[in-house]
């Protein structure tokens, strides 16, 4: 045991002395390390939710009867359909789904009543977005139960009354990759994009070089443009390569205009290019911006809607999800190409998102100082 009695005089303590000293007087590193896992695992352990409930629904009632207005109440008290509208016709309907305002459909024809009453099987239909496979998954199963207990209320233990006809819609197969691999394509923009502007004005502080830029006659606005904008190639590139490898190896349909997308990622890359780039005029070394970087960047992933479905997600959560870029951008590049809609169904998501990319290039410019600190 004579080593334990040499471990006071070992050249180690005083190095160790030295790091915690460091440590200690680095509070924004300090503060990062161990706040991130305790923020992200309270939010991602009171969000990350796989049971979607309560997906918005619009109804098609051509019946008017009483015996449609029952159909909609089962799907109703099943707590898996949350009827929000009550639309005119199918156009309507088409667009209501197409721009996400309903997840689901319940569609009941004309002649539902009569053909009930004359002892017939009255048919009806229920349409379910399926480009997210995890909540369309339990939406298909909930409509088949309810559609099965209306029918035995119906008509006990004899033939049928009531056929309700399941039909999913933008991705029939229910095939994760079609899900997966548009979002893919923002996901790897932010994380490549935010990460590499995110250090770089730090990386002129550590090599020395961000003072030759500060006495230069550039003002701050060009110089935080010229930051950004020779990564906008970089970003389209990604881009290209996911669509093509998605559509030569998982067979990802490309339904609607791809110059249309590659105009509308434009808000998003400059939006991600801009908060790297406040991230970097908040830290004062890389390892903090990498540590900034990794705390935004997991809830970007997580609450957007990439995985997990935001209708599952509780409120407070969602209003996160909202905060995030990313979020409308995988809107618009599911709605592109596996639903095949344009400008006129997307402009919402686009505005937000050009906001965004506005609102954050202003910050970096305020935020940025031409001085030594």
């Amino acid at each position: 045991m004579s080593w334990l009695r040499r471990l006071p005089d070992l050249p180690l303590w005083p190095m160790l002395w030295k790091e915690l000293v460091e440590l200690r007087r680095d509070r924004m590193t300090l503060g990062l390390m161990l706040g991130i896992p305790a923020i992200q695992l309270a939010l991602f352990g009171y969000a990350i939710q796989t049971d979607v409930r309560h997906l918005p629904t619009v109804v098609l009632d051509e019946s008017h009867s009483s015996e449609s207005r029952r159909l909609v109440e089962v799907f109703r008290n099943s707590g898996n359909f949350d009827v929000v509208r009550y639309v005119p016709d199918r156009a309507t309907l088409r667009r209501l789904i197409e721009t996400g305002q309903a997840n689901a459909a319940l569609v009941i024809p004309p002649d539902f009543f009569r053909d009930i009453r004359r002892g017939r099987t009255g048919e009806a239909q229920v349409i379910v977005d399926a480009a997210d496979p995890l909540a369309s998954a339990a939406a298909l199963s909930s409509a088949q139960l309810a559609g099965s207990a209306r029918a035995l209320e119906l008509t006990g233990a004899g033939p049928p009354a009531l056929d309700l006809r399941v039909r999913p819609w933008y991705n029939p197969g229910l095939r994760s990759a079609v899900y997966i691999v548009p979002g893919i394509i923002g996901v790897l923009l932010s994380l490549t994009l935010v990460l590499i502007t995110s250090m770089a004005i730090v990386r002129e502080r550590e090599r020395g070089t961000l003072e030759q830029l500060i006495v230069t006659p550039i003002d701050k606005t060009s110089l935080v443009l010229g930051k950004i904008l020779p990564f906008l190639l970089i970003g389209y590139v990604q881009i290209s390569v996911i669509l093509v490898l998605g559509r030569l190896l998982f067979r990802v349909p490309i339904l609607g205009s791809l110059p249309l997308l590659y105009l509308l990622s434009l808000a998003f890359i400059v939006a991600s290019l801009a908060l790297g780039l406040l991230m970097s005029t908040l830290v004062r070394s890389q390892v903090q911006a990498m540590q900034l970087s990794f705390l935004f960047l997991l809830p970007n992933i997580l609450l957007s809607g990439f995985v997990f479905p935001r209708q599952a997600m509780p409120e407070p959560a969602q209003w996160v999800g909202a905060a995030l870029p990313l979020t409308y951008f995988l809107t618009i590049l599911r709605g592109v190409l596996l639903k095949g809609v344009g400008l006129g169904e997307l402009w919402p998501e686009t505005l937000v998102l050009t906001g965004f990319a506005v609102g954050l290039v202003v910050l970096s410019v305020v935020r940025f100082h031409k001085t030594i600190e």
